[in-house]
């Protein structure tokens, strides 16, 4: 069987429940979302899982149950479907506007099962080795990057997470400098909040020795562009800092996150990603700063020196 969901075309299901307030948008909402399949077929789907075959492949769903979810993502306005192949038509599932302003929900539904359904409760920015959300980072190595993940940097335009024409690129992810805007009240009280700005900072310091290794380094946060330019120019990090406010990477790579201030904030760590877009080593959680710069060089010196583009 293809992976095509029979559908009439412009048909499109405006469908709600009828027997909720029918001003309640969080009901009205879950009946757009659908079920529990809905959600981890939406969360694949913002992984670059689009096809019908590899999402049976990732989430061990029958066929049938993964076409009859596809069909109300796609009537409901999530998902749209994109021809990939004409003979047989063949077609990718794409999030739709309304799709992608779902992410940020997919990624705080994560955060708050890694909180209170698989962690203790605690607020924190960091983890403990072989917990849930350590062995879902951990599991990132040899999976890939999706390709076109840009998001936008302190060089300008949107800046592909990955870069092609170095042996391999160091992604490090922390929560906030506090940089011209100040972190937040109790912020010192989060286990593993502090020290961005070292960070920041070590890996400016070794900036030469990565660049003499082929070796590409990123920073990425939740902070908006603005706020990471002004850091940067600050510092004078010479390497591009990202901004994942509208939690694009953490929502594609599954990353963990935490909420303070009323902003969600990644929690610190490192990613080393080979030409390939495939990642090659991860470190997280990050318990020695100066250590996990120091062990990024060195591995990032093991990626294969084949480039892309």
């Amino acid at each position: 069987m293809g992976d095509d969901v029979e559908q009439d075309a412009g048909a499109r299901s405006a469908t709600r429940w009828a027997g909720a307030d029918p001003t309640c948008a969080v009901a009205q909402a879950a009946v757009a979302v659908g079920d529990r399949w809905s959600l981890v077929i939406l969360r694949e789907i913002t992984r670059g899982h689009c096809r019908f075959d590899a999402l049976v492949t990732e989430l061990r769903i029958s066929r049938k149950v993964l076409t009859e979810r596809l069909t109300h993502l796609v009537e409901h306005g999530l998902l749209e479907r994109v021809a990939y192949q004409q003979s047989p038509v063949r077609h990718d599932y794409r999030l739709t506007p309304a799709g992608h302003a779902f992410v940020p929900v997919l990624v705080a539904l994560q955060d708050w099962g890694d909180r209170w359904l698989l962690g203790d409760g605690a607020l924190s920015a960091t983890s403990r080795h072989g917990a849930p959300d350590a062995e879902r980072v951990q599991a990132l190595v040899g999976r890939p990057v999706p390709a076109g993940l840009a998001l936008p940097s302190t060089t300008g335009g949107p800046r592909d997470v990955v870069a092609a024409d170095r042996r391999a690129t160091v992604v490090f992810a922390y929560p906030a400098t506090g940089r011209p805007t100040p972190l937040p009240d109790g912020w010192a009280d989060i286990p593993g909040a502090i020290g961005c700005t070292l960070e920041n900072r070590l890996f400016r310091d070794s900036f030469d020795l990565f660049t003499a290794a082929d070796v590409a380094v990123q920073g990425v946060s939740t902070q908006r562009p603005d706020e990471q330019r002004a850091f940067a120019e600050a510092e004078d990090i010479p390497f591009p800092l990202m901004s994942d406010a509208d939690l694009e990477l953490a929502a594609a790579l599954r990353l963990p996150t935490f909420r303070a201030g009323g902003v969600v904030r990644l929690r610190r760590l490192v990613l080393v990603i080979g030409a390939d877009r495939v990642v090659r080593a991860v470190r997280y959680p990050v318990d020695d700063i100066a250590d996990a710069v120091a062990w990024s060089l060195a591995r990032s010196k093991r990626a294969p020196t084949d480039k892309r583009g």
